[in-house]
This record gives C-alpha cells, structure tokens and sequence, in this order.
C-alpha cells in the first residue's frame, strides 16, 4: 500500500512540474496496436511498460521564450524509460535558458499489445514532432527550430529520426500535413550500430533475438546518413563500458563524409552515466557545450 502511496505521489510532482501532459494518438487510431488496455507500470522512476504514449510539456516564460525546441526521448534500452534522470530534469534545464521542451512517454518494442515491435518508438516519435509543429504557433516556437535529444537508446531513437524518412505514423488525420523531420539531433551516449559495436540487451529489445542482417543494417543508423540528415551535436565518454564510443565516432564520420554540421565531444571520464549534474571533470561541461552550439548553430532566437 505505501509502495502505491509513492507511485501515485510521483506522478502527481511529475504532472506538476511539467504544465501538461498531451497524449500522442486519438483514442481508437494508436497505430500498431493489438487494441490491448496497457497500463502504466513505473518502479523507481522508469517505465516499464507505456499504456498511454504522450509527451510532458515544458514552456519557458513568454519573457524568456528563445522560440527553439527540444523533444527528449529518454534512454532505457528499450527496455524501460528513465523518464526523470534522461527527461525531466534536461527539459527543465532547457527551459533555464529559454528552450521549449517536451519528454516522449514513447511505446516500447517489448510491449505485448505492439504488432511490429521495431517501429514502434519511431512511430511515436514522428508523431511528437508533428504535434509540436501543429502547436508551434501557440507555443511560441519556430517550426524550423526543432531538435531532437536522446541518451543512450533514446539517443538511437534520435538518431533514427535523423536518418529515417518514411512516414510510418500518418493516420489520415489533420497532423499528417505537418512534417515529422528533425532540424537537429542531440546524441548522448547513444546507440548507433546494431552490427559491431552495439549494445546486446537494447538490439535484443529493439531487433528480436532472432533477428535478420536486414534489420541489423536498417537499424544501424551511421549506413543511412546522407546530406539531408540534421546537423548533430554528439556527446559519449570513452570509458562507456556499455555502448562503445565507436557507434559515436562512426556516426560523426558518417556526418562528415555527407557535409553535414556535426560537432563531437568525447570525454575521458563519465562511463554511460552522463546526466545533469555530478559528472566527473570535464565531463560535467557537457550543457554549457550544448547552449553554446545550439545558439552558434541558430537554434536560439536571442531577444534584441
């Protein structure tokens, strides 16, 4: 019962902090869907399983509105969502500086109401983006200032927004004229490859165990850049001992080699726990860096 008590406590703060929370999809029109009633299932600030998929809202003041914006896909291996350490607590940094943000509460591949597992967080994901745009003008942003961030798997699911153009989220509705692409990408510590230098547990999730090298390929996001891939700002520590900084080097060569803007910052120390705050040395330089690049890049209407 007092477990319950924590729960139910938890999400009220989170709804609170956050000014709404918007749903995804229609009720009847969710897309690769069995119809099944999921519930929410959170243990020690992670979802496990996603019954509703939305985003959390995070506006700045209309004073301190710098008309950029940041969907935030938090990691997990596709196993779970840390929504608050890889969420919440980034969204409200980017509002510290004028930056509209929004978490994704984005289905998972392992869910059992999900029919083809490997689409499913790109799904949700274009459909944030639509969402957003069709807001944009309400919310103050500016349509062609619109990011991505993911960390770890999440940073794969950035990633593949970057690099993916199919439209697999269109329902037939009113949002299916605003675009779904990314004008960037904010990689930390992300999955990239699902061939050499991967993650076994989030490929597993993501792939299927028994998975084909057709799906490894489309999945590894560095063979799919091209010049109409958004410019990235790519973070990784070279001590991860669970995603290699190699699915970041290849990944940054991959941007090069097509022309696209792409800055990397590899640190020494920081392993696969870059967060907020408390990183170790230069690690800790990480937001500072990406303020920084998000103004150098255009991606932050300074007041005049």
């Amino acid at each position: 019962m007092k477990r319950i008590f924590f729960i139910l406590l938890f999400l009220y703060s989170a709804h609170c902090c956050a000014q709404e929370f918007m749903p995804l999809w229609p009720s009847g029109k969710m897309p690769n869907s069995k119809g099944m009633q999921i519930q929410d299932s959170i243990v020690n600030e992670r979802l496990y399983q996603v019954g509703t998929p939305g985003m959390w809202i995070y506006l700045p003041s209309k004073q301190e509105n710098k008309r950029g914006a940041i969907i935030i896909f938090p990691g997990g291996g596709y196993h779970h969502e840390a929504f608050n350490i890889s969420g919440m607590q980034i969204a409200k940094w980017f509002n510290s500086f004028g930056i509209s943000a929004f978490v994704l509460k984005y289905r998972l591949p392992i869910s059992p109401d999900v029919n083809e597992p490997s689409i499913v967080p790109l799904q949700d994901a274009q459909r944030a983006l639509r969402i957003v745009r069709a807001h944009a003008r309400a919310w103050g942003i500016n349509p062609a200032k619109i990011g991505v961030l993911g960390t770890s798997s999440g940073g794969h699911l950035a990633s593949t927004i970057g690099t993916h153009f199919e439209d697999v989220s269109a329902i037939g509705d009113s949002l299916g004229s605003y675009s779904f692409r990314a004008n960037f990408m904010i990689l930390i510590s992300a999955v990239i490859d699902y061939r050499l230098f991967t993650h076994p547990g989030t490929s597993d999730n993501l792939l299927g165990k028994n998975v084909t090298q057709e799906l490894i390929e489309k999945y590894s996001n560095h063979l799919h850049v091209t010049s109409k891939t958004p410019p990235a700002l790519i973070f990784h520590a070279q001590n991860d001992p669970l995603v290699p900084v190699r699915n970041s080097l290849e990944f940054y060569q991959a941007l090069n080699d097509s022309g696209v803007p792409a800055s990397l910052h590899i640190f020494p120390q920081g392993a696969h726990n870059i967060a907020l705050h408390d990183n170790p040395g230069s690690t800790q330089e990480w937001t500072t860096l990406c303020e920084q690049w998000m103004k150098e890049m255009g991606f932050v209407e300074e007041k005049k």
